[in-house]
């Protein structure tokens, strides 16, 4: 397993920038690493579920994190359909998964087979490396925000009546 990478302070403040009031919201950390974007979502009011595979990191974040927020150690391809079966829907999926091992052609195919957990108007942001491109497809609308050779994809779903 490769060392987790923190997002950096400036995609961070970029990212909730964007996002904006978060209150209420709930909100899926995919790939949570050290926990922070969890913990800054939850001070922002969301309500927080985070998704951790490594036993270490995951050892890390329940020392940190309060009792709200919901702690899951488990891969990401067990547990997005656990949620899912569990009738959890999310208004916020982000997902910083490590760096060029396949996930931008692999995560978006698992939101896509797990279609439920976002909610209509949800969004799901994607971390990645400028190397490494996200394979949505044509059922999403994208935009990329570059921050040095960080993108944070902003995917929706696109509404229709296909």
């Amino acid at each position: 397993m490769k060392d987790f990478r923190p997002t950096s302070g400036k995609v961070l403040q970029a990212l909730f920038n964007i996002l904006g009031d978060i209150d209420g919201l709930r909100f899926l950390d995919l790939f949570s690493g050290s926990g922070q974007i969890a913990l800054c979502a939850a001070e922002k009011g969301a309500e927080v579920c985070l998704v951790e595979s490594d036993r270490k990191n995951f050892g890390g974040i329940l020392k940190k994190v309060p009792k709200e927020i919901r702690c899951v150690n488990m891969d990401v391809r067990r547990a997005l359909p656990k949620l899912l079966h569990e009738g959890l829907k999310f208004d916020i999926i982000f997902a910083d998964p490590p760096y060029m091992l396949g996930w931008g052609k692999e995560l978006p195919a698992l939101l896509e087979a797990d279609k439920g957990l976002l909610s209509d108007s949800g969004t799901v942001i994607f971390e990645r490396s400028e190397r490494e491109p996200a394979d949505f497809c044509e059922a999403w609308e994208t935009e990329d925000r570059a921050y040095g050779g960080t993108i944070l994809t902003f995917a929706k779903r696109r509404q229709n009546n296909a």
